[in-house]
């Protein structure tokens, strides 16, 4: 009985006071305001960052380096073939990566890539 005496407070002070003309609209567009830039900060702008630095790993990868597929699979990076451009071979993501995993090579877009892991900064932990 108590828990609903809140609910009927507030009926009778919503219905006693006299309705705002104009005024909700321009509250519900702040409030929509703010509720977009809390999406931008909290979703948008650190997955567009989070994607940036993954392109960066990406274009800097080199040869030796252990690198993760989009399928799981794990190897070494043993060729970049790059993609040539206007006369100029530049990093893209549908460049070749010849990787061995095991006993076997497999042919990769760099694209397609998920991890990139550095064997020297591995073996640096590790030694440390």
């Amino acid at each position: 009985m108590i828990e609903h005496l809140w609910l009927v407070s507030a009926a009778i002070a919503q219905a006693s006071t006299p309705p705002s003309s104009g005024m909700g609209s321009k509250v519900f567009i702040i409030e929509l305001g703010v509720l977009a830039a809390v999406f931008y900060f909290w979703v948008l702008r650190p997955q567009s960052t989070q994607r940036k630095r993954h392109e960066e790993a990406l274009r800097a990868m080199k040869k030796g380096d252990e690198v993760v597929t989009a399928g799981g699979i794990v190897g070494e990076v043993i060729y970049i073939k790059q993609t040539v451009k206007d006369g100029a071979s530049a990093p893209s993501m549908d460049d070749r990566i010849t990787i061995k995993s095991g006993e076997s090579r497999l042919i990769i877009e760099r694209g397609r890539i998920a991890r990139v892991a550095s064997k020297t900064a591995d073996t640096e932990s590790t030694a440390s």
